[in-house]
């Protein structure tokens, strides 16, 4: 696999443009970080000091609801950002835990980092624009799903959106995620078969 920080400053790329030289200095403060399959790397109730990249492996956002049952909010797989932005921004409690559900190797940038990237990088308040709106957009859109689409309609796009999920993922997890129970999720896999 390609060297780590090339990886995360191509993912970086696509949402503002980086010179080598202002790339130089902030590269430096990138931790490569080995995690393995089931570990928590940030748990409800504690602030999110983190934003992972995912050079390798998977990850599950999840909560604990007020039943003391998991549900599945997100996957963030390889050359996707995760993070409780909300938490990380505010410095509050965190809504959500992020487990590694396969071994996986992780780019963090702390909080202090993405702040020192305002300065640095001449694009880089437009990049710490960009990822708020992608976080706002992933809510948004799961509020939407869940409201206005069949749990089939769901099924079909977590296939699109996620290509291969489904063989790496404990159906339970994708269970949660489409807010169905694991036998309607047996269903819907025989109807798309």
């Amino acid at each position: 696999m390609n060297d780590p920080i090339d990886q995360i400053k191509k993912a970086i790329s696509n949402y503002i443009d980086v010179d080598d030289l202002e790339w130089a200095d902030y590269a430096q403060d990138f931790s490569l970080k080995s995690v393995k399959k089931k570990e928590l790397i940030l748990q409800q109730g504690r602030i999110c000091n983190t934003v992972f990249f995912v050079r390798k492996g998977l990850l599950r956002v999840f909560f604990v609801d007020a039943n003391g049952e998991e549900k599945t909010f997100h996957f963030s797989m390889e050359n996707t950002f995760s993070a409780d932005y909300e938490s990380f921004l505010k410095k509050k409690p965190s809504n959500y835990s992020i487990q590694t559900l396969e071994d996986s190797e992780l780019i963090l940038m702390p909080f202090e980092m993405l702040h020192r990237g305002y300065e640095i990088l001449k694009n880089g308040e437009k990049l710490g624009r960009l990822l708020a709106e992608e976080y706002f957009f992933l809510f948004s859109s799961k509020i939407h799903a869940i409201y206005t689409q069949s749990p089939m309609d769901r099924y079909n796009q977590l296939n699109k959106a996620y290509p291969n999920l489904l063989q790496r993922v404990p159906q339970h997890y994708i269970a949660s995620f489409l807010n169905i129970s694991p036998v309607h999720l047996s269903r819907l896999k025989n109807q798309s078969a």
